[in-house]
């Protein structure tokens, strides 16, 4: 089942790293080529020789190969792998990965990769119920990884509960899954505008909005696990770009974020206008700072260029256009207005006045509309779970055309 499947066996400092000897051959077995890297604690359970006999390779655990200066290359690991598998997943790995440390190998080449990666969680119930870890692993999730939750059983402590790594067998299956799952998005090509767009008032100064990109970024990451070839288009914005991105291209105003969707547009199956674009900006660039005066200043304004209009006007009919309405009143007439005026198939409502959601805000609450009108609307929830809730909509109607 996992025949030619190259996996990278991440091992930390858990007792239940003396698994890994059962997991590394029933990985072989199923026909996976098989590279460990090993932390320095996870040496304490388990030997390198041991594991470097199953997998018949080398056990890497340090950046540096010999007293020459070779080096273990993390950015071609993490390219080679199809899959990283970190197992068993400690506390203090998880907190790692979750916060971008990297002060070892494994770490180093968790950041770098290219392929999906899965997290075996294996600690001590208080441990595995701590709200930190709950958080962490919700981030890792938000990311795009996939956590593979551990058991109940009898731990290392004695205390009995939520901790325990799956078993091997168990966890081959898992990985099955993750390979073999069909996903809803698989090689078609989409499109996603996120942030805002900032139009120069001068050197210093800009028109801008409160727009984070999360929202926007969340949908990327849902699509990517769903198989998609995703190009994300985004304003400023302090956020990390998804792992897995065919494209990404950061920008400023509006007129440099039509052009990158422009590029990529013909090709598209989906675009998602989910980007906050600044519909006004100055006519005239100062080219040094303006200076205070004491009776105020007038800028004279000019509109943008409208993206989506703009490029639903040219939509063949094998494209999807979603976009995005932002209310403050007469909410779900605009957002139909929306709808109609820039030939969306789908329009995603926002409203100011739910607590919580839209700009900034970890969390969303949507209603999603048609062209028969509305199609449903979600509760507040995380951004990714929202993200969630619109790709299926999406699906849905990809598959109705």
């Amino acid at each position: 089942m996992l025949q030619g499947k190259k996996i990278i066996l991440g091992i930390t400092g858990s007792i239940a790293a003396y698994k890994t000897a059962i997991l590394t051959r029933l990985l072989l077995k199923a026909g996976a080529e098989v590279q460990v890297i090993m932390t320095d604690d996870s040496k304490e359970f388990i030997t390198p020789l041991t594991l470097s006999t199953l997998s018949k390779k080398p056990v890497l655990s340090q950046f540096t190969k010999n007293e020459m200066g070779e080096w273990n290359n993390h950015v071609a690991l993490g390219l080679w792998a199809d899959l990283i598998l970190i197992v068993p997943a400690s506390a203090n790995t998880i907190a790692k990965c979750a916060n971008g440390i990297c002060d070892n190998l494994l770490l180093a080449t968790y950041l770098s990769a290219k392929c999906p990666v899965a997290f075996a969680p294996a600690m001590d119930l208080d441990m595995y119920q701590h709200p930190a870890t709950i958080e962490n692993l919700k981030k890792l999730e938000s990311y795009g990884n996939s956590i593979f939750h551990a058991a109940s059983g009898e731990l290392a402590s004695g205390l009995d509960g939520p901790g325990r790594m799956q078993e091997p067998e168990d966890l081959i299956k898992e990985i099955e899954k993750l390979f073999f799952i069909k996903k809803k998005f698989t090689n078609k090509k989409v499109i996603i505008t996120a942030g805002p767009t900032h139009e120069a008032i001068d050197p210093v100064r800009f028109i801008g909005n409160h727009s984070s990109g999360k929202m926007g970024y969340a949908i990327a990451s849902v699509f990517i696990n769903e198989g998609a070839n995703v190009t994300l288009i985004s304003g400023p914005s302090s956020l990390e770009p998804p792992k897995g991105l065919l494209n990404f291209h950061s920008v400023k105003t509006a007129q440099e974020m039509y052009e990158k969707v422009n590029e990529h547009y013909n090709d598209a199956h989906i675009t998602v206008f989910a980007a906050a674009v600044a519909d006004y900006k100055p006519k005239t660039v100062a080219k040094e700072k303006i200076k205070k005066k004491a009776e105020g200043m007038t800028i004279e304004m000019e509109k943008t260029i409208d993206i989506a209009k703009t490029l639903g006007e040219i939509k063949h009919k094998n494209q999807l256009n979603i976009g995005f309405a932002l209310e403050t009143e007469n909410e779900e007439a605009n957002a139909l207005k929306k709808l109609k005026n820039k030939n969306f198939d789908l329009v995603v409502l926002n409203s100011l006045k739910d607590e919580n959601a839209a700009f900034g805000y970890d969390t969303n609450k949507v209603r999603i509309y048609g062209s028969d009108g509305l199609i449903m609307e979600s509760e507040l929830l995380g951004k990714t779970k929202v993200a969630e809730i619109i790709l299926s909509q999406i699906y849905n109607l990809s598959n109705n055309n």
